[in-house]
């Protein structure tokens, strides 16, 4: 079971395995959190905004809040991926190549980094576009099957996956908090007001 599956699904008795390390014996072993766990914690403390979704229904569901939250509605789209335009067909996207006209930038990514909770994306999601010039709103499509545990893992699925040709400008998005909330930690980096789509495919 899906740690997703545990949380949204009928509440159960702690095993030793899900006791918090926090609470367990002096001498009882640190249990390492699942890729998914891990994710969503670090993902969270870097300012990210996550949606878990069961299936398309929820998914569409989820989109449709986040343009109405934010008045997106009748916005311009950075989109470069067209499978997304399919897969959010019934949206009627206002689709434009122009960032300057774009209000927020809607795309899939390569993997989910469990170890630092970044987003691991590169030229097929980007182009050869920096960070820094992408719109400061995101919203990032992604399925649970992505979960990696280190960047190092991600960079070997990406390799693997494309024999043919390997895609360029590799990244990570790991700063999820708008420019008013930067701190030193943050200073330099392209920091972004990221919402996560994420689908339960395992």
């Amino acid at each position: 079971m899906s740690f997703f599956s545990k949380i949204f699904g009928k509440k159960s008795e702690k095993t030793e395995e899900q006791i918090p390390n926090h609470e367990r014996g002096k001498y009882m072993p640190e249990v390492k959190l699942p890729v998914d766990e891990r994710f969503t914690i670090n993902f969270k403390a870097n300012g990210g905004k996550f949606l878990y979704c069961e299936n398309m229904k929820e998914i569409e569901q989820s989109f449709n809040a986040i343009l109405n939250e934010n008045d997106w509605h009748n916005e311009k789209v950075f989109l470069i991926d067209n499978r997304l335009t399919e897969l959010f067909n019934d949206f009627s996207l206002n689709k434009t190549q122009k960032l300057s006209e774009s209000s927020y930038f809607l795309s899939t990514c390569e993997y989910l980094i469990s170890d630092d909770g970044s987003l691991l994306i590169s030229s097929n999601q980007i182009a050869e576009k920096k960070l820094i010039e992408l719109p400061d709103n995101f919203i990032i499509y992604a399925t649970t099957s992505q979960f990696v545990e280190t960047i190092g893992e991600g960079l070997k699925g990406i390799k693997a996956k494309s024999k043919q040709k390997i895609p360029t400008n590799i990244t990570t998005i790991k700063h999820f908090k708008t420019a008013d909330d930067k701190d030193f930690l943050t200073y330099g980096s392209s920091s972004k007001n990221l919402y996560l789509l994420l689908l339960e495919d395992l």
